[in-house]
């Protein structure tokens, strides 16, 4: 009787599992298509830090403009562009420009034209807790990476139920350290000048220019 018990427990357990995956991929598939019809986006964020055992407790704010795969972010007060083809990254207390590819590390740590898209491959996902903040009610998602020598533990991806929209990432890695973005003050489908996804080197004539 007991194996029968475990063996029925078993088989609830893995629908109930196999039904949370389901709701969680069509949440995500619903903010992968609501973030995909927008031409442009724009949002200010805060990025936090907190490793107890280490007793580091950072935070951060910045702000972003994404557009495909192009953007321009405003982060610890360095400017990175990236046109699609570079990523300038801006250091005005050194008066310094880097240039680097596309493929290369990301000196900053974010890659914004993937932060909006970057759980749709690489993670199992199962829905996680729902919570209410200030108006909005934020439904969580649990994503664990499929790669076991990853750094994360597994990330917690927060999703406005009712606008579909990204409003915070938290990301738990195996070190204790715990990451937080929160998206505020976003703003869509703004209207961009040509040139707003590149760089003029004539408005930085004294910078050094690091290739």
């Amino acid at each position: 009787m007991k194996k029968i018990a475990i063996v029925f427990l078993l088989i609830i357990m893995n629908k109930v599992y196999s039904q949370s995956s389901e709701d969680a991929k069509k949440l995500l598939d619903d903010v992968s298509t609501n973030i995909s019809s927008f031409k442009n986006i724009y949002f200010d964020f805060t990025y936090s830090l907190n490793n107890k055992e280490e007793q580091i407790k950072q935070e951060t704010n910045g702000n972003v403009t994404v557009s495909g795969d192009n953007y321009k972010l405003n982060y610890l007060g360095l400017v990175q562009i990236f046109d699609g083809k570079n990523i300038y990254t801006i250091i005005p207390e050194n008066e310094e420009i880097t240039i680097s590819k596309a493929d290369s590390e990301n000196d900053i740590g974010i890659n914004p034209s993937k932060l909006l898209t970057f759980y749709k491959s690489g993670y199992n996902y199962f829905m996680d807790i729902k919570q209410k903040h200030l108006d909005k009610f934020i439904q969580f998602i649990k994503l664990v990476p499929d790669d076991k020598n990853s750094d994360l533990n597994y990330l917690l991806l927060g999703i406005d139920i009712n606008t579909k929209n990204i409003f915070r990432l938290i990301e738990i890695g195996k070190n204790e350290t715990i990451t937080t973005l929160t998206i505020n003050n976003q703003k869509t489908n703004i209207i961009l000048e040509k040139s707003f996804f590149s760089i003029n080197f004539d408005d930085y004539p004294n910078y050094y220019i690091n290739n």
